[in-house]
């Protein structure tokens, strides 16, 4: 039975995936970003909670501490001030260094893209209609069971939590408030690193579960796949005029080689290996040009308009193209062979009709198409 060309069975091609990241579909994870963010701030308020609780120490001292010059002038706003001014320092750089790991965080999975376009107002994000479907649909009945899922694992970690924290609920009240403060302190952030783990568990799961979901979400149909082999292929008649444009460098390339040839040997048409023979310049045939692809095809007009014999050996070509380098002698192994061909050439010329000769390649210069010895 034919596929159908409108069923999306097809994985999402590179292309598919960059031109949906342009438009800002890109992998993103919401529970990622809130496990970083959870971690990150854990992290701040252990190494820099010491430094955050002084300075928060020194502002209410300060807000707090009258003299005779605070009566005289009495001033419950510039305190307040003082106050919150002393307190926000500490505030705004754990506020920016949660932005920071979360903005990059979904960065780091997103590709690295920045697309200002999502923060554009789009009528679908307050239509009713579209809420209630996001509310009610497949999708929004995901996110409530990662919700209830989530609930239950972090209302679970902060019960543990609790039960191995029996001297600091018994104790609160009995002590010094300094050192009450500073070990409700530290346990607080014991919380926050232990609900931080649960976090990145909840995340290490959504995160696939994204990746799936987008995979699926851009899957292509039989359709969009040939559409987009034909646009990256370009149509026939650009295909033609690249061709054309690749054949006439290769031909500005090879044209003075050409002109000094006596022959070339072909594979018929992939490779192609201009030689000549002059006792005075060298003691064997040198290659004089040699081409694959666009390229060889070039080789072959010039023959064709200098009237030299193209002789298709396809082993002998493929041994010539990756044994020898343009302006060198052949190899020595294949000096029987291009004697043979060079032997019928010349005879062309004298106007024999000789026949053609059979030509042996050792078996240790045998090359399949890409290079790779053929194995004897």
């Amino acid at each position: 039975m034919s596929e159908s060309a409108g069923e999306k069975s097809f994985a999402p091609s590179a292309k598919r995936k960059q031109d949906a990241a342009k438009k800002g579909d890109v992998l993103r994870s919401r529970e990622l970003g809130t496990a970083v963010a959870m971690l990150v701030g854990a992290a701040w308020l252990h190494f820099a909670g010491p430094w955050m609780l002084d300075t928060l120490r020194r502002a209410v001292r300060m807000g707090l501490t009258w003299d005779r010059a605070s009566m005289d002038h009495f001033d419950p706003g510039g305190a307040m001030q003082t106050l919150l001014l002393a307190a926000l320092l500490p505030v705004l750089v754990l506020g920016g260094a949660v932005m920071l790991a979360s903005l990059a965080s979904q960065m780091a999975f997103g590709e690295g893209r920045w697309i200002g376009g999502n923060l554009a107002p789009k009528g679908s994000r307050i239509n009713p209609g579209s809420g209630l479907k996001r509310m009610f649909g497949p999708q929004g009945w995901i996110e409530m069971g990662k919700g209830l899922l989530k609930l239950a694992l972090l209302g679970g970690i902060a019960f543990v939590w609790a039960k191995s924290q029996p001297t600091l609920f018994g104790g609160l009240g009995r002590g010094g408030l300094l050192p009450q403060l500073a070990f409700g302190w530290q346990a607080l952030i014991s919380l926050f690193f232990a609900l931080s783990g649960g976090l990145v568990v909840i995340a290490m799961i959504d995160f696939p579960i994204q990746w799936l979901c987008r995979m699926k979400r851009l899957k292509m149909t039989l359709q969009d796949v040939r559409d987009e082999q034909k646009e990256a292929e370009g149509s026939p008649e650009q295909r033609a005029a690249q061709r054309q444009r690749q054949r006439q460098i290769a031909m500005g390339g090879v044209a003075h080689a050409m002109r000094q040839a006596q022959f070339v040997v072909t594979n018929p048409t992939h490779f192609a290996i201009a030689l000549a023979y002059d006792p005075a310049l060298a003691p064997a045939p040198v290659v004089l040009a040699k081409g694959r692809g666009e390229k060889a095809l070039a080789m072959r007009e010039l023959a064709a308009e200098h009237a030299l014999p193209v002789l298709e050996y396809p082993q002998l070509a493929r041994s010539l193209y990756y044994t020898t380098r343009e302006r060198q002698t052949i190899r020595e192994e294949l000096y029987g062979a291009v004697a043979a061909i060079l032997a019928f050439v010349l005879s062309l010329k004298r106007g024999e009709v000789p026949p053609r000769p059979e030509v042996d390649v050792p078996v240790t210069l045998r090359f399949d198409a890409e290079g790779r010895l053929v194995a004897q």
